[in-house]
């Protein structure tokens, strides 16, 4: 499909950019990682903080590192007028929205992946008790940050505030996704079965995707031609 190929070319694009000079990878990476280091040092990381909150820890990061991430989405356009190319461009709206989220959904992973082990070096927690399941979860809880933050970056690319104004924007109304995948992140590091109310929370993680990527992709045009 042309929607499809023309998003592609736009996170291969972005991809390529970030890669280049490692502006908002570094910086997320970096800043991440301090957190958990910080976090770590600051309490006493036994096992009961860490079954309690464990997973509250893991995605505090994960959701600062989102912002810094996202925040260089549209922001990467702005030299040269470059933003306007890409919206006169044969691409549609909803190809511009999935290819800048895609491609920050893909550096996302990356740095989870790498934070992964060290939240468990720094809490001595067995994160991969349940690989799938926990894989199933930080993907569409990044897919979630990754969604959110593009719309917000496009709606804050011209203030001048925009590192300010975009967590302000975006972090409420991330509330419901953080918190599905913080308690499903918790149930996942312990050990035994798994409790009833884990479906429930995957289902309000999974129906937050569907129901903001369905607004993103209708509201697309009006965000970007505003």
């Amino acid at each position: 499909m042309t929607i499809l190929r023309h998003a592609s070319a736009i996170a291969i694009k972005d991809l390529r950019s970030e890669f280049r000079t490692k502006e908002a990878l570094n910086g997320a990476l970096s800043f991440s990682i301090v957190i958990l280091l910080m976090i770590a040092f600051a309490f006493d990381t036994g096992a009961e903080l860490v079954s309690d909150y464990g997973g509250g820890i893991l995605w505090l990061a994960f959701t600062f590192a989102s912002a810094l991430i996202v925040n260089r989405s549209f922001a990467r356009e702005l030299p040269n007028d470059c933003i306007d190319v890409l919206v006169s461009s044969p691409a549609s709206g909803a190809a511009l929205f999935l290819g800048k989220s895609i491609a920050s959904f893909l550096l996302l992973v990356v740095i989870e992946s790498i934070c992964l082990p060290v939240f468990g070096v720094f809490f001595n927690v067995t994160w991969w008790r349940n690989p799938s399941q926990l894989a199933l979860v930080v993907l569409l809880g990044s897919w979630a940050m990754a969604c959110m933050g593009t719309v917000f970056s496009a709606l804050t690319i011209n203030l001048r505030l925009r590192e300010v104004m975009l967590p302000m924007l975006m972090y409420p109304m991330l509330i419901p996704a953080v918190l599905s995948a913080m308690t499903l992140t918790n149930y996942l590091m312990q050990p035994g079965p798994l409790p009833p109310d884990y479906a429930q929370w995957m289902r309000m993680l999974v129906g937050f995707d569907i129901i903001f990527t369905t607004l993103a992709l209708a509201l697309v045009e009006t965000i970007l031609v505003r």
